[in-house]
């Protein structure tokens, strides 16, 4: 019996050719939960665009279902721990619509500064108002670029070509290569905001960058500053950007992403008055780009349906089963070394070293290389997966070093991670003490085992009495309930530095980050975030 794929969202008829030599295709209209339901089960195979969402019950009515497809970068419309619970592969088209993002934000800074949107509704409505309409240049203005992936790098090479002066903030990026590119490096935004004509978002939306844009960050950008963006909507506070157009701090804004998409009816944008052009998610809305998204995916579920691996598998790794059995217990471990290491480090990335040692170095470590290379990238990367973690790290001019030790350790199998970046080098090390029992075991000099946790603070600081107390009575003070504390130690004789870690039932935002930056003896502080099961952690180095 052949199977079956259902295309939904409008996708472009393409895809059902490419598919129609594997499977009996049909394709439907955007379809309710509830409709879906009554009907998936008996599908292999699904591809969507963004108007579905492919929600846990959908997914639990899957009976036959071996792959989804998301045509388009993000698959935040679908549940990807329900489709991994179910074996599923999720495969989206990463690189599909960067060509048509770059372009529409071009279009969009044109747009706002040459007022084309009102200019086209007063002439059609039988005006001549040529005054009315006096534009802005963009030639020698200075345009600020949050974010330096595919689609940034390209504005930035198009702006570039019409003259203007970039400047790039990425603390992922090396200096270099936004020197190769005709731009400046920014290291710090102290030193961004208050110097651009425009600025454009071209990051994730993550902790990190939830709400960049606020009422603070806007308040120190130049007077007159043009912002656009078409990343992802939540990165701006559209509140504070109505206040600041408004009272003229920001003379003008474009945007194609929101915080609620549709966009909410009472969003304060569409009350503003001041001048804001406003499009409704046309980032990707290219014919190129949705021929370019329907092929891409429609060839990763024919592939798939015939037994072959998908090239853009979000939640599987597409990795050889003889290859990732023998390590695949250490899998994890390996993710989360990478996302701890790259946490704990500052600048742009050199070179990483991945040493394995014990039985693991008996292994192709191969799959251990892309967890880790995943892990480093997903901190400051949107989509990262174990198919594209070495094609960015290449893209990235990123070094890889593998080596091997059969050397004795504590541990039948360990793994050091080493990050060199233009800022300074970091070490992870981290085993498995037991069965499906990972540990992180030593942080640059500091010896320690502790299980992977969602958060973790990191606070050098004076090893002298009262300090557990000290950082004890803050956490306490904020009602935040510590589960788990241990002390750790160099690996020579003990001195002036040992290492806090302590286990909480509550996230550390950044406000209760300042405070513990702030007690006598802690020179800095960094939360980290980590991909346990539901554990969180603080963990606080002294000095």
């Amino acid at each position: 019996m052949r199977p079956k794929v259902l295309i939904t969202d409008k996708i472009d008829k393409i895809a059902g050719d490419i598919l129609s030599g594997v499977a009996d295709v049909d394709f439907k209209d955007t379809l309710p939960e509830d409709e879906l339901i009554k009907i998936i089960g008996d599908y292999d195979g699904f591809m969507v665009r963004s108007q579905t969402k492919v929600t846990p019950k959908i997914l639990e009515a899957c009976k036959n279902m071996k792959i989804i497809g998301r045509a388009g970068v993000g698959v935040d419309n679908i549940d990807l721990e329900s489709a991994t619970n179910k074996g599923i592969i999720v495969v989206n088209s990463p690189e599909g619509n960067t060509t048509a993002a770059a372009e529409h934000t071009i279009a969009l800074m044109l747009s706002m500064t040459r007022y084309i949107p009102e200019a086209d509704a007063s002439i059609k409505a039988g005006r001549w108002d040529r005054a009315k309409f006096t534009g802005t240049e963009v030639f020698n203005k200075t345009l600020g670029t949050v974010g330096l992936g595919k689609i940034g790098s390209r504005v930035v090479k198009t702006a570039v070509a019409l003259g203007m002066k970039v400047l790039v903030y990425d603390p992922y990026i090396t200096a270099e290569k936004v020197e190769e590119l005709g731009a400046t490096h920014a290291k710090s935004l102290d030193e961004f905001w208050g110097v651009c004509d425009f600025i454009t978002i071209h990051s994730p939306k993550t902790k990190e960058t939830a709400y960049l844009i606020n009422k603070n960050t806007l308040n120190r950008m130049k007077k007159g500053v043009r912002i656009i963006n078409c990343a992802r909507g939540g990165i701006i506070d559209e509140d504070a950007l109505k206040e600041a157009i408004e009272s003229g701090h920001v003379a003008a804004a474009a945007l194609d992403v929101f915080e609620k998409e549709p966009i909410d009816p009472n969003s304060p944008l569409l009350k503003t008055n001041g001048y804001l052009v406003l499009t409704p998610h046309l980032g990707a809305s290219t014919e190129e780009a949705q021929l370019n998204v329907a092929i891409d995916v429609a060839e990763q579920i024919r592939d798939v349906l015939s037994g072959k691996s998908a090239r853009s598998a979000v939640n599987i790794p597409s990795l050889r089963a003889d290859i990732l059995e023998p390590v695949k217990e250490y899998m994890n471990l390996a993710e989360n070394l990478g996302l701890f290491v790259r946490q704990i480090s500052e600048g742009g990335i050199k070179q990483v070293k991945i040493t394995t040692r014990g039985i693991l170095a008996n292994y192709d470590t191969a799959p251990l290389r892309v967890a880790v290379l995943k892990g480093i990238l997903s901190h400051s990367h949107e989509g990262v997966n174990y198919v594209n973690a070495p094609i960015i790290a290449k893209q990235r001019e990123i070094d890889i070093v593998d080596a091997k030790s059969e050397k004795s350790t504590n541990y039948v199998g360990l793994i050091d991670v080493q990050l060199i970046t233009d800022a300074g080098t970091h070490t992870v090390c981290g085993a498995m003490i037991a069965p499906k029992t990972p540990r992180i075991v030593k942080i640059d000099d500091f010896i320690t085992s502790f299980e992977i946790a969602e958060n973790i603070l990191i606070a050098p600081h004076h090893n002298k009495p009262g300090m557990i107390a000290r950082v004890s009575t803050v956490l306490g003070n904020n009602s935040v309930n510590i589960s788990m504390m241990m002390v750790a130690k160099k690996q020579e004789k003990a001195g002036t530095e040992s290492t806090m870690i302590m286990t909480t039932d509550e996230h550390i935002g950044p406000e209760l980050l300042e405070e513990i930056k702030q007690i006598d003896g802690i020179y800095d502080a960094k939360s980290i975030y980590l991909m346990p099961e539901k554990i969180k952690l603080i963990f606080v180095t002294i000095n």
